[in-house]
């Protein structure tokens, strides 16, 4: 039953992407050829509320669903990872159209072929499970 609530928002979420046509290929398309604005308002937007909120939980005034404090630890200093990472997730957000959220957003909208795409990320997700002890970080 506790579950309920995070499937009511994640139900939320999707109506909210599909709704502002951020699941839409031809609006991410668009994103990456720099000719329009709206994702890149969508974007802005998710950033300036997660620095707001996440401001708001560093004073104490947000809790876990515990009750303890929303702790962020710090991240280790690398810029060469991020810039990978970034440029790997970038690449697969390109050539599928869709970042890892709107994946399941598409299929429930009735993409099929968000299956491959879905059991392509999981697979992915195994192997570098398997190598992460192997990897540079």
């Amino acid at each position: 039953m506790k579950a309920i609530k995070f499937l009511l928002v994640g139900i939320f979420f999707g109506i909210v992407l599909v709704k502002s046509e951020a699941v839409s290929w031809y609006r991410i398309y668009e994103m990456f050829r720099f000719q329009s604005f709206h994702m890149y308002g969508i974007i802005g937007t998710a950033i300036a509320s997660g620095i707001l909120f996440l401001q708001i939980a560093k004073k104490g005034h947000i809790k876990s669903i515990k009750g303890a404090d929303i702790y962020v630890p710090k991240k280790d200093n690398g810029l060469a990872r991020y810039i990978i990472g970034g440029t790997v997730f970038g690449l697969g957000w390109a050539l599928i159209g869709a970042c890892p959220g709107p994946m399941y957003i598409l299929l429930g909208t009735g993409v099929w072929s968000m299956i491959i795409v879905i059991a392509s990320a999981v697979l992915g997700t195994f192997i570098y499970g398997l190598l992460q002890k192997k990897l540079p970080h």
